[in-house]
């Protein structure tokens, strides 16, 4: 998936560069030193995930959803064998992703008939405004790609491999996010809504009630 979209990011560059080169070649014009250099030229917090088209260039904030009902979706392991399950909500960027993606194979390309998913995708676009900025002027220029998950949520899948091997690779995984992280396996029970358990309610036990005065006949 990962060599996949990387392919897909270089594939787009490569075509968008060809296709102004050739409308430059066909109008007469020479191909200038900055179209040349689009190729290797950095971009500011760019990571492998992106979306390949979206409705809008920009949305708004929004909140990370916690959920209250009964539902388990997302909570269990689906495809692997052994997956990572974060035990609080966030907003993961798409560079957290990709350095989780990115030490995950560095620690399972040796293990042969070792397969990998990912649960989550970045496609909500983040925008910032600089520091002092005064309030209007429109909303900020796009930073990042994110995605909100809500807590208990697997966003990795691995398999293929023994438990003692997938447990030290979710530990590399688990430092390069911001929230804690815990590894489950296939068959652990779903965590239902929020995972909140309400304390248990103490029984009330009524005494019988004992009279002792006693009648003193005059």
């Amino acid at each position: 998936m990962f060599s996949s979209l990387y392919k897909r990011n270089v594939w787009n560059t490569v075509s968008s560069f060809s296709t102004t080169l050739q409308h430059q070649l066909t109008l007469g014009q020479r191909a200038t030193p900055m179209n040349t250099a689009a190729l290797t030229m950095p971009v500011r917090f760019a990571s492998n995930f992106s979306p390949r088209r979206t409705k809008y260039r920009k949305s708004q904030k929004g909140k990370v959803p916690l959920p209250t009902g009964g539902s388990t979706k997302g909570t269990t392991v689906e495809f692997g064998e052994y997956g990572l399950r974060i035990k609080e909500g966030a907003r993961l960027t798409g560079r957290q992703l990709t350095s989780v993606f990115v030490t995950l194979r560095r620690k399972l390309k040796t293990v042969k008939g070792s397969q990998m998913w990912m649960r989550v995708f970045p496609d909500i676009p983040v925008t910032t405004k600089g520091n002092e900025v005064r309030m209007g002027k429109g909303k900020g220029s796009f930073e990042y790609w994110a995605c909100r998950v809500p807590l208990n949520r697997v966003i990795f899948e691995i398999g293929g491999m023994r438990k003692e091997i997938a447990k030290e690779a979710f530990r590399l995984a688990s430092y390069k996010l911001p929230v804690k992280t815990e590894m489950v396996e296939r068959g652990t029970k779903p965590v239902v809504g929020a995972g909140y358990v309400s304390p248990p309610v103490p029984k009330q036990t009524h005494k019988p009630v004992v009279n002792n005065d006693k009648k003193t006949d005059a």
